[in-house]
């Protein structure tokens, strides 16, 4: 949508005709004052319209740039954002690449012509980045029907820097699978699949990355470089970097040299180096900046001048100091030590173009010359809070003067309902879905926000918009089910991982292996158990397999024996044990029910102003919960809710919300916390979030006196206070509330089982909202749904960059650095030693090398006094750089420290890593981790497996997959107490939760489905996967597992559908593994729990058989049936000749009754 009235209402101010006329007749650079950022947009957005040129908007920082990008493409001009990037310069095991890829995504939208304005920072945009000429050449355009092979195509994303996979999980990836080749480019909306016919491309379409399916066919696509720095040829570079060292001199030359040769002989192997970004000057010959995607005729706009001089003096200070340090390691040398150019640079583009100089205060003198001096008289109106009161007030004063008026409501939703509160108001309101102009005197709504008003005084124009930029400017992040496979399927099984057969137990995984028997090849799963018992698992019985997660990944889990009662034993005593859970909660429930509590009005006008207050987007997670409970404290039933989230995903202001409703209901309102210095941050941040409204809130903590305790006590007993926050110290017996409406508690793990109970007591009638940071997870949420209500915010906040994150072996020259550059910037920073016993040696070691940082240490052998004290000053930034224990991952918030080392990573759960990952990041600066591990240490294999996966876990999320298994398995135990844990252990997490979600149907009085004894089918049948199909295992073990889940025909089909997508046409022996699997399945449904063929007859087991059928059977086919009544009753059927499936899907007709019947033909061509 264009909201072209703005250009309109523009063109009659005077100052900017003038503008326009200076661009146009090329006197520039112009400079403009007198603007707020918002006037800034309006004045591009208006140039850009009057003339086709492209822009380049430079922000004094990223918050104006982010604001700028917003109301840009609110206002109709398609623009994209270029962040500024760390380059890499040391040879890491990985780091992140997000920048990196949304920087090529912005320069090949901008060259392709689908965006016509890009808005940086300075820093960025004078960064080194991939030459036009370079993109333009590396960007390959595919169309359905153009003749190239595939050889081509993998040479190509080799080329622009794609790492091969073996299926895609996120960008800067791809896999080729025979004919077909799929990939992932920074810029695309999701992967593309490109399948070949021949030397020409068949079809081209999208595909789902969660369930590898197609989506949507397109006609052409673009493949785009994935990183900014591939050499055309590595040994090209090799020789280059060998010449490079032979020239250098000086003290450092000899480290220097060392890591060039070590580098080249990497890059001749064919191996890859984490530090390609080192060596931009070799691999381009001329250097180019963002600039230089512009020619002489584009537009650029640079924003507060003094601000981006500044910033780009400490950028180059700073680059500066990392310099210092990095020549004398020998990391870079002379030659290889400048990757940005100067602000001088920049001035010099702005003289050569047509360049607007905006600034918001008329400034003595400029940079450069300038041509023409334009001062505005504009003014920008404060955002619209939501009440239709004030707006009508506003508007009657603008139209007295005959001004035209603009209202941005939002939604279209809420632009029709305002238009008509106005006009019920009595103003001349109308809604417009589009126009041009504006009629004096006349208010137009219309759908859409900005993150200011403004007014022309001298047009007579006033626009008022609605707050907050919508949520439409952000692109939707897909919401995934986190469980949407078993398990994250087989697919990342290794040999050696532990698995849980449904009646055999836990076993070791060792791999796939063929058998043949009688001439027919099978898959069958190798499988060890205790005393090296060997079960071979046949592929066709995949799904009573399930890979085994319990509670502790690398302790010794306990094997069972095949054959052993004790795997039946275990299954029995959880599924008492769940029994128990089952029972008690169902009780709990139901008292709960009976209860009365208070029912809660409706919101009212205050609670839309209090909302309205807060100043990011929701997540759609949060406004789901938000309503949730609401409905909860409108009923009379007391609530009972627990709110669950990541850390920092927005869990206080759901329960804030919460808070206010029951404070505006005339009722008191409790937050209950775990830890005084927690308590001490709740308060602050409910005080600057209440801040404007009527409410008394108080702290109950050691941080007040005894008589200021008293004095509290008092107040709460007669009721002037509304909120109060505390530690357990709000449980004790002599506080009294007068009339308390809501208790709030937050990580109620942390509370001892008597404090519970003391709670419960207290707030009988009151409605309780438990706040917990481990996830829970969804499927224990659905066995336990309407028992416990749960709501879960899986959505994490939109303006939270990502972490670069960097994997490597500890070195403390990098330590070190790491250390300074944070401190630079005035942040701070967590390094996590997990050792009590040596961390004041690690402490000193720190001190030593960065001897200005002020060091404080934390762990939780301290007394809860000295921890306050330690966080305390961290919160007030006494403290630089606190050396702890993994105490930090329940600390408090510090949205100053920024970057976070850990000691040993190796050594710590996936979960851990990635809870106090999200430790940093926290504020709209970017954020660094580091994982180190100790040099020269050799890593036990799960150690390196859980580095691996920390390492996708940057670019990708499988390992964050991980990450998320293991912190739900944290979140079950908190939510069903201790002795769970250990039943979850015996049987492991997916079975728990089969036998859980069974008692949990049988109290509630549902029959759930019996467990009937899985059939199994041993027949010569060609059926398995060759390896010229699917060749990589774990693929291979997904698709068995998705075959072996069928039940119905619609699902064999869908299967079938599913492979001619992902791989191309099956072979004959799939199909033969599809038809098995749905016989296999309708024979369980009979009963029958063995079928076999021997020599010419198949046998079909069954405890006992309906004589009736088995007559009608003998009669259907004459000689050919014969029954066997041992202690294990058969039929036999003679095959004559006939295929075995075929004879098998006749008698599975008769038995079932429906030989008339059409029976679901096998999926067999």
């Amino acid at each position: 949508m264009r909201m072209n009235f703005l250009n309109d209402a523009l063109g009659r101010v005077p100052e900017y005709r003038a503008i326009e006329n200076a661009v146009r007749q090329r006197k520039t650079p112009v400079a403009v004052t007198g603007l707020a950022s918002i006037h800034k947009a309006n004045i591009l957005h208006t140039l850009l319209s009057a003339m086709s040129k492209k822009a380049l908007f430079i922000a004094g920082d990223e918050a104006e740039a982010t604001r700028m990008l917003e109301d840009l493409n609110a206002m109709g001009v398609t623009s994209a954002f270029y962040p500024l990037r760390d380059f890499s310069l040391r040879d890491t095991e990985g780091s992140s690449h997000e920048y990196e890829r949304q920087r090529i995504e912005a320069l090949t939208l901008l060259q392709t012509g689908q965006c016509t304005c890009i808005v940086t920072t300075i820093d960025a945009a004078l960064q080194y980045v991939l030459p036009p000429k370079k993109l333009k050449e590396r960007t390959v355009k595919l169309s359905a029907g153009q003749e190239i092979s595939v050889d081509e195509i993998v040479r190509a994303l080799v080329r622009c820097g794609y790492v091969r996979a073996d299926q895609i999980d996120g960008t800067g990836q791809f896999a080729r699978r025979g004919g077909i080749v799929d990939f992932y480019s920074p810029g695309g909306k999701a992967p593309v699949r490109v399948e070949f016919w021949g030397d020409e491309i068949d079809t081209i379409s999208y595909f789902d990355a969660e369930t590898q399916r197609r989506t949507d066919q397109i006609t052409e696509v673009t493949i785009s470089p994935a990183v900014e720095v591939v050499p055309d040829s590595m040994s090209i570079l090799a020789k280059k970097l060998e010449a490079h060292a032979k020239t250098l001199r000086g003290k450092a030359a000899p480290a220097a040299k060392e890591v060039l040769l070590r580098e080249a002989d990497k890059l001749k192997n064919g191996l890859h180096i984490g530090c390609m970004d080192k060596y931009y000057t070799f691999v381009y010959e001329t250097v180019a900046t963002l600039f230089d995607y512009f020619d002489t005729d584009a537009l650029l706009v640079f924003s507060e001048g003094s601000k981006l001089k500044e910033r780009m003096r400490t950028t180059l200070w700073q680059w500066g100091e990392d310099v210092r340090g990095l020549l004398a390691e020998g990391v870079l040398c002379r030659g290889l030590d400048m990757y940005t150019e100067t602000y001088e640079y920049a001035l010099k583009r702005a003289e050569d173009t047509a360049s607007v100089y905006m600034d918001a205060f008329a400034r003595g003198s400029y940079d450069t010359p300038t041509k023409a001096l334009v001062n505005m008289t504009v003014r920008q109106l404060s955002v619209w809070g939501g009440s239709t009161q004030l707006l009508a007030e506003d508007l009657t004063a603008a139209l007295h003067n005959r001004h035209a008026c603009a209202v941005l409501a939002g939604t279209e939703r809420a632009a029709m309902n305002v238009a008509a509160d106005l006009k019920a108001a009595g103003l001349p309101a109308g809604y417009f879905e589009s126009l041009s102009a504006i009629t004096p005197g006349t208010v137009a709504v219309v759908a859409g926000t900005l993150s200011a008003g403004f007014e022309y005084p001298n047009a007579k124009f006033t626009l008022i918009t609605h707050g907050r930029m919508s949520a439409g400017s952000q692109p939707k992040a897909k919401k995934k089910d986190k469980n949407s496979k078993a398990v994250y399927s087989l697919a990342e099984l290794t040999p050696g991982d532990y698995v849980v057969h449904a009646t055999h137990g836990i076993g070791i995984f060792e791999g796939i292996h063929k058998i043949d028997m009688q001439g027919i090849t099978k898959d069958y799963i190798k499988l060890r158990y205790a005393k090296n018992d060997t079960l071979y698992v046949p592929v066709t019985q995949l799904d009573l397999v399930a890979k085994y997660i319990g509670p502790r990944e690398d302790s010794g889990v306990k094997l069972h024996r095949l054959g052993g009662t004790e795997w039946q034993k275990s299954k029995a005593r959880v599924r008492a044990a769940v029994k128990d859970i089952a029972k008690e909660l169902i009780v709990l429930y139901a008292q709960r029910m009976k209860q009365k509590g208070f029912a809660f009005p409706e919101d009212n006008e205050w609670q839309h102003d209090f909302e309205a207050h807060f100043e990011y987007n929701e997540t759609d997670d949060q406004l789901r919960c938000i309503n949730e409970i609401k409905n909860d404290m409108e009923r009379e039933v007391p609530m009972d809710r627990l709110l669950c989230g990541d850390v920092g995903f927005g869990k206080t202001e759901v329960a804030l919300r919460a808070a206010f409703k029951c404070i505006t209901a005339g009722k008191q309102c409790a937050i209950l916390v775990p830890t005084t210095i927690l308590a001490w941050q709740h308060y602050q941040t409910v005080l600057k979030r209440m801040e404007g409204f009527p409410v008394d809130v108080e702290l109950l903590s050691r941080f007040r006196t005894p008589r200021q305790q008293d004095e509290i006590l008092r107040k709460l007993r007669r009721g002037s206070i509304d909120l109060i926050v505390g530690t357990h110290r709000l449980v004790s017996k002599d506080v009294q509330f007068k009339d308390l409406g809501l208790v709030i508690i937050d990580e109620e793990q942390r509370f001892g089982v008597q404090q519970k109970e003391r709670l419960k007591d207290v707030c009988k009638s009151a409605d309780i909202l438990t706040l917990s940071a481990t996830p829970i997870p969804r499927t224990l949420n659905m066995a336990l749904s309407g028992i416990r209500d749960m709501s879960v915010i899986e959505e994490a906040p939109h303006d939270r960059h990502p972490v670069q994150t960097y994997v490597m072996e500890y070195d403390p020259g990098v330590i070190s650095d790491a250390i300074k550059k944070e401190l630079r910037r005035g942040g701070q920073v967590y390094y996590l030693h997990n050792d009590v016993a040596s961390i004041e040696r690690v402490a000193a070691g720190i001190r030593e090398r960065v001897p200005e940082a002020r060091i404080g240490i934390g762990h939780g052998k301290m007394s809860e006094q000295e921890l306050s004290e330690v966080w305390r000053r961290l919160m007030e930034h006494e403290i630089d750089v606190l050396v702890c224990t993994t105490i930090i991952e329940t600390g408090v918030d510090v949205p100053n420290a920024n970057t976070l080392i850990i000691d040993n990573a190796d050594r710590m759960g996936l979960s851990q890593l990635h809870q106090l990952r999200g430790r940093v990041g926290r504020s709209t600066r970017r954020a660094y981790a580091y994982f180190t591990f100790t040099r020269g240490k050799v890593l036990s294999e799960i150690s390196q497996k859980r580095l691996a996966a920390i390492r996708e876990f940057t670019e990708f999320g499988s390992g964050f997959k991980i990450a998320m298994r293991d912190l739900e398995i944290r979140g079950a135990g908190n939510i069903l107490g201790g002795e769970q844990h250990g039943h979850m252990e015996s049987v492991g997490y997916d079975m728990y939760l089969k036998l859980l979600n069974e008692a949990v149907a049988m109290m509630k009085g549902e029959a759930p489905e019996n467990p009937v004894e899985e059939c199994t089918v041993d027949m010569q049948v060609q059926a398995h996967i060759p390896e010229s199909y699917i060749d990589s295992t774990a693929l291979r073990l997904d698709v068995y597992r998705r075959i072996a889940d069928i039940k119905t025909y619609e699902d064999s089909s869908d299967v079938v559908d599913e492979l001619i997508d992902r791989f191309g046409e099956p072979p004959e022996s799939v199909y033969g593994l599809i038809d098995i699997a749905l016989l296999r399945n309708r024979a369980t449904q009979l009963g029958i729990t063995e079928v076999k063929q021997q020599a010419n007859a198949l046998l079909l087991y069954k405890d006992k058989f309906d004589m009736e059928r088995v007559k009608r059977l003998i009669q259907g086919m004459p000689n050919k049936v014969m029954l066997s009544a041992g202690s294990r009753p058969y039929i036999s059927v003679a095959l004559g000749g006939k295929a075995p499936l075929t004879v098998l899907e006749d008698v599975l007709k008769v038995l079932c009754g429906d030989e008339d019947a059409k029976a679901p033909k096998p999926a067999t061509k």
